[in-house]
């Protein structure tokens, strides 16, 4: 199988990566002096943890040109990395709770991408 990807999604999720690793640090060390309830840590933790996934993921978004439409896994991968992790990173800062509503949009995203994904070959 050759496997040619996306380079827009491919570098998407590099950025997205070192981001991942980045918020998992400070989760793990800038928020534990800010943050005292552990249940919040773990959310943050959710988060930088399916960041991290997803990232991966968009690395291997196949490259469509014989479609002149948008890539939906690259899109649903994106958007599912936006909303669910970046509504729990929100929510822990804040302590807004309500955007805990938001969080299952984006994982809803993130299981249409790799739906998108399966279906691409």
């Amino acid at each position: 199988m050759n496997l040619i990807t996306d380079p827009f999604y491919f570098r998407l999720g590099a950025i997205f990566g070192g981001l991942g690793v980045a918020m998992g640090a400070f989760g793990a060390h800038g928020l534990k002096s800010r943050v005292t309830d552990v249940k919040l840590l773990d959310t943050w933790d959710t988060a930088a943890k399916y960041q991290l996934i997803h990232s991966l993921a968009l690395l291997l978004v196949p490259k469509q040109p014989q479609r002149k439409s948008i890539n939906w896994t690259g899109f649903c991968f994106t958007a599912g990395i936006m909303i669910f992790s970046g509504s729990l990173y929100l929510l822990v800062l804040t302590g807004k709770k309500w955007l805990g509503a938001i969080t299952p949009i984006g994982g809803l995203c993130m299981i249409a991408g790799w739906v998108f994904l399966a279906l691409s070959r």
